[in-house]
């Protein structure tokens, strides 16, 4: 006869719902009479509901979910009650018991639901927003396109949420992408005439001038009677300038050496006891990784503070590294990582999140000045390397071979790269005045504003009142404090600037948590579970 065991039945979720059954132990449970069913079949549950518990027919929806929290909190105090009864001292212990997986997933799906149903309670005050998107292939190969939403009401609150998560299984060309946009803008009813800008990563697909995505969305909201700009991720941009000084001499026997390192289990533990044994001021070298924002220049810092124990290390392998007794070399590798760790500085600055426009741009501008200064400083005669203290420890080193030479090539190097931020950063340059004007609107003549903002300007800048607050408070609760009906243009451009993205930062972020999340051996977690965990989890 066959056993039911061998059926492999498993309790079925919906049950909690339809017929307020639960799993304990492996036994099918009524929440209601706490009586259970002997077997894991829907037919058995469904007698026992409506032979006994019919009654509970007229609940549905909200009330029927309602109804189910409070017969399973009862549940739960019931077992409480008894533990504390029979073994008191196992009473934290239970309290301590993981809920079941089906809960657990119900439960993230109820927050999730929650946090939707806010923002979109949100989305209805909000005067304008814009978007970042990304896109990134999970483990399982399916193309998830993350959309996050800034958005600001009247009252200067700004909102920085996701919007979705649109899991793409076919092609992902600019049209793909943008029914995929439209149709999370349009379930959260947003206005297209709000959209102020889309951020994204520079991507063909995101960037295309005829069918990107972001031409795509632009093209809509000046349908819908609106006007968005489009920009790529400041962070994007600063590591494609940072990538214009490759100095290959330097990178690729670096790598090289890193690699012999570390490639080899029996090389790799004996240059950590070497090091230990040395008393070394680190304990290993790094990886590099080109994806990985910070990643060269952590190695590269790395591997010269190591670089005497790593050129004693390989001379006992029989792999002596020549570079590291050539004067030439250790100066362009001492410069190639004062000018990363300056670019790493930079980078980091420019993470995280509610970071406004003008913020960022802020950061940007005040790097080239510093680019600026350091092409003076060592284009002088006496080169000044203040600022660049591992060329300077190789210069004090090798004080006969006139290193000091070849500081006039680092200075052309240097013009090179503030060319390229230069060319690179074009669209945020585009609207510079706005974010001038929105910064530091008493440092801006009425004459260079736009024609509706000048009047206004003219009774701001004559307002001492509101130049004192200007220097007292953040610039969110500065704008918030202006009259509406005063400085109505004024207010509406500081809601425009606060709107915008100026990265996609939080995409990046989102990516990686969705990387824990979704792992090798959780690949078969479902596209609406992962939504749900992504947006708890932002």
């Amino acid at each position: 006869r066959r056993k039911f065991d061998s059926e492999g039945r498993r309790f079925q979720d919906r049950w909690k719902v339809e017929y307020f059954f639960t799993e304990i132990e492996n036994h099918c449970v009524c929440l209601i009479c706490q009586e259970t069913v002997a077997v894991y079949k829907e037919f058995n549950v469904k007698r026992h509901y409506q032979s006994r518990h019919s009654t509970y027919d007229k609940l549905t929806g909200h009330d029927r979910s309602e109804k189910l929290k409070q017969l399973e909190a009862v549940l739960i105090e019931c077992v409480m009650k008894m533990v504390e009864n029979i073994c008191p001292e196992k009473k934290q212990e239970f309290a301590n018991i993981c809920l079941a997986r089906n809960t657990v997933a119900r439960r993230i799906e109820e927050i999730s639901s929650d946090i939707k149903r806010q923002l979109t309670s949100k989305g209805v005050d909000f005067d304008f927003f814009s978007i970042a998107c990304d896109e990134s292939t999970d483990l399982s190969d399916t193309a998830q396109l993350l959309i996050f939403m800034r958005g600001v009401d009247d009252e200067m609150n700004v909102t920085e949420e996701l919007l979705d998560l649109q899991s793409l299984t076919d092609q992902t060309r600019g049209k793909d992408l943008f029914v995929s946009v439209s149709s999370a803008i349009d379930d959260m009813k947003l206005p297209w005439n709000k959209v102020t800008g889309i951020i994204t990563d520079g991507a063909p697909a995101m960037v295309g001038e005829r069918s990107g995505l972001s031409t795509l969305i632009c093209n809509k909201v000046i349908e819908e009677g609106g006007k968005a700009i489009k920009l790529h991720c400041i962070i994007h941009q600063q590591v494609l300038c940072a990538k214009h000084l490759k100095y290959d001499h330097v990178m690729k026997p670096v790598l090289k050496t890193i690699n012999f390192i570390r490639s080899k289990a029996l090389c790799h533990r004996q240059f950590k006891q070497f090091l230990l044994d040395i008393q070394a001021e680190y304990e290993d070298v790094l990886y590099h990784n080109d994806v990985r924002w910070l990643s060269r220049g952590s190695a590269l810092q790395r591997f010269y503070s190591l670089r005497k124990e790593i050129g004693e290390f390989l001379e006992t392998k029989g792999q002596p590294m020549r570079e590291l007794s050539d004067p030439i070399w250790l100066a362009d590798l001492g410069f190639l990582v004062d000018i990363t760790k300056h670019l790493n500085v930079l980078n980091t600055s420019l993470q995280g999140k509610d970071a406004a426009v003008n913020q960022l741009y802020s950061h940007l501008k005040a790097f080239g000045t510093k680019l600026q200064l350091f092409i003076r400083q060592l284009s002088q005669t006496q080169p000044n390397t203040i600022h660049f203290s591992a060329l300077q420890e190789i210069m004090n080193s090798f004080p006969q071979d006139n290193i000091s030479a070849q500081t006039s090539r680092y200075a052309a190097d240097i013009a090179s790269l503030a060319g390229e931020f230069k060319r690179r950063f074009q669209d945020f340059a585009a609207i510079e005045k706005e974010i001038s004007l929105f910064s530091s609107p008493f440092s801006v003549d009425p004459d260079d504003a736009p024609d509706q903002l000048q009047l206004e300007l003219i009774e701001l800048h004559c307002d001492s009142e509101l130049r004192s607050r200007h220097q007292q408070l953040s610039l969110v609760n500065f704008y918030r404090q202006l009259d509406k009906s005063r400085f109505q243009e004024i207010r509406t451009l500081a809601k425009k600037m606060l709107s915008l993205f100026g990265s996609t930062y939080m995409c990046e972020k989102t990516f990686s948590a969705m990387n824990c999340n979704k792992n090798r051996v959780r690949t078969r977690l479902s596209d609406s579970h992962l939504r749900d965990i992504l947006r708890i989890k932002t």
